[in-house]
C-alpha cells in the first residue's frame, strides 16, 4: 500500500499547483539564512514568443464571494457566472481538484465565521457534506491520496491543521501545530507540510507527511522575516514564500532551505501560484501581477490588476487574479494579456480553477 499511495503522490504533485519542501527537520532552524542572495532586477523585461500549446479542457474559475455566501462558477474566458452554491456564512478558501483530474470533480471551501468546511462534488458543484468541528478554519489544501484526495484544512482560533477523508468524508485527525495556524503548503515529493503561524508569520511549523492521514511535526523554520503566503515547486526543490512586511518573494531551496533568489514584486502582503516552469506572483496593495521564469527568478512579464488583487490561480492555460477590494475577476492568458475583467460581487477573496469536462455527473 505505501509503494501504491507513492506512486499515487508523485503522479499527482505534476497536477497539483502547490507542494511543499524539505526532508528532514530534526532541529529548529535559527534565522540567519547567510547565504549570499539575488535580488532580480524588475526591468527590462523581454518579449515573450508563444509556445504552442495542446488543446485543454474548459476551464472554470470557483470564486469564493464572502458578503453573499456563495461561490461562483466563472466561465473561463468569457467571465460568464454559469453557477452560484449557497454556502455557510462567509466562505473564504477554496481548493478544487485540478482540471487534469478527470475523476469526479470536487471542491473544498473554508467558511471561518461559520466554523465550518463544506464538500462539493459532482459536475454542478452540489454541497453534499458540512464537516462542523472547526472555530475558524481558514486555509484549504488537496493531498492526494490512493482513491482521491484528503484535505488539510488549518483552523486560526486553534492553531491546528486538520486532515479531513473525503472519500469517507470525516475527520480522521487534528494536530496542534502553534498559535494563528495559517497558511499552508504542501510538499509531495519529500511528504511534507509547512504551516505559517499567523498572516504575519515569524515561524513556519513543518510536518512530516508520511502518513498522509495523520501528520507529524517534526521541526521548525524561522526565516528573519514575516511569512505570509507559501508554495512549493511539484519537484519539492523550490519554497516560494511571500511577505508580510517586504516588497519581494523569497525563494528557498526545498532541501536545506537556504536562500535561492529573491524576486520584486510590490507592497505586501503577496500571494503566489505554480503553474508548469512559471511562477506568478501577486502584489494587491500595488495592482501588479508577474510573470516569473521559476528556475531563475527572472520577470519575463508584468501587467497591472484591479486593486486588492490579492489571491490567483493559473493552470498553464488561464491566469486569473480575484480581488477582495473590488470584488471583480481578472482573466489573463498564461503570458498575462488581459482578456478580460468582470465585477462579480461586493468581495471577491479566493479563487481556484476546475473543469466539467471528463468528470463524473
Amino acid at each position: 500500500m505505501k509503494l501504491a499511495s507513492s506512486f499515487i503522490v508523485l503522479t499527482l504533485s505534476l497536477l497539483l499547483s502547490t507542494a511543499c519542501g524539505g526532508s528532514k527537520h530534526g532541529q529548529k532552524h535559527k534565522a540567519a539564512l547567510a547565504r549570499p542572495t539575488t535580488v532580480v532586477s524588475a526591468t527590462p523585461i523581454p518579449p515573450i514568443r508563444q509556445a504552442r500549446q495542446a488543446p485543454l479542457a474548459p476551464d472554470e474559475a470557483l470564486v469564493t464571494a464572502e458578503r453573499e455566501n456563495r461561490v461562483l462558477v466563472v466561465e473561463l474566458p468569457s467571465g460568464r457566472v454559469v453557477e452560484s452554491i449557497g454556502l455557510p456564512r462567509d466562505p473564504e478558501d477554496i481548493a478544487a481538484a485540478p482540471p487534469a483530474w478527470g475523476k469526479g470533480r470536487l471542491a473544498v471551501v473554508t467558511s471561518a465565521a461559520a466554523g465550518d468546511v463544506t464538500l462539493l462534488e459532482g459536475r454542478a458543484l452540489r454541497p453534499v457534506k458540512r464537516f462542523g468541528a472547526f472555530s475558524a478554519p481558514h486555509i484549504v489544501e488537496l493531498m492526494p491520496v490512493v482513491g482521491g484526495f484528503d484535505a488539510y484544512v488549518t483552523d486560526d482560533a486553534r492553531g491546528t491543521l486538520s486532515v479531513i477523508d473525503l472519500s469517507r468524508q470525516r475527520v480522521t485527525s487534528t494536530i496542534h501545530v502553534g498559535p494563528h495556524a495559517h497558511h499552508l503548503g504542501l510538499d509531495l515529493i519529500h511528504e511534507t507540510a509547512w504551516v505559517g503561524l499567523g498572516e504575519s508569520a515569524r515561524a513556519i511549523v513543518i510536518l512530516s507527511t508520511e502518513n498522509p492521514a495523520r501528520p507529524r511535526v517534526i521541526g521548525r523554520l524561522e526565516p528573519g522575516f514575516d511569512v505570509h503566503d507559501l508554495s512549493f515547486s511539484s519537484d519539492g526543490l523550490q519554497a516560494w514564500i511571500t511577505s508580510a512586511n517586504r516588497r519581494e518573494v523569497t525563494v528557498l531551496d526545498g532541501i536545506d532551505e537556504q536562500v535561492l533568489f529573491r524576486v520584486p514584486v510590490g507592497p505586501p502582503p503577496q500571494h503566489v501560484a505554480l503553474a508548469g516552469r512559471w511562477a506568478y506572483l501577486t502584489s494587491g496593495y500595488g495592482g501588479v501581477i508577474e510573470q516569473v521564469d521559476a528556475a531563475t527568478g527572472r520577470i519575463v512579464a508584468r501587467a497591472r490588476s484591479p486593486y486588492g488583487s490579492f489571491e490567483l490561480a493559473a493552470d498553464g492555460r488561464y491566469v486569473v487574479t480575484s480581488s477582495l477590494l473590488r470584488g471583480t475577476l481578472a482573466i489573463y492568458t498564461a503570458h498575462l494579456k488581459l482578456l478580460r475583467v468582470v465585477h462579480l460581487a461586493p468581495a471577491t477573496r479566493e479563487v481556484a480553477l476546475s473543469s466539467p469536462a471528463g468528470t463524473q455527473p
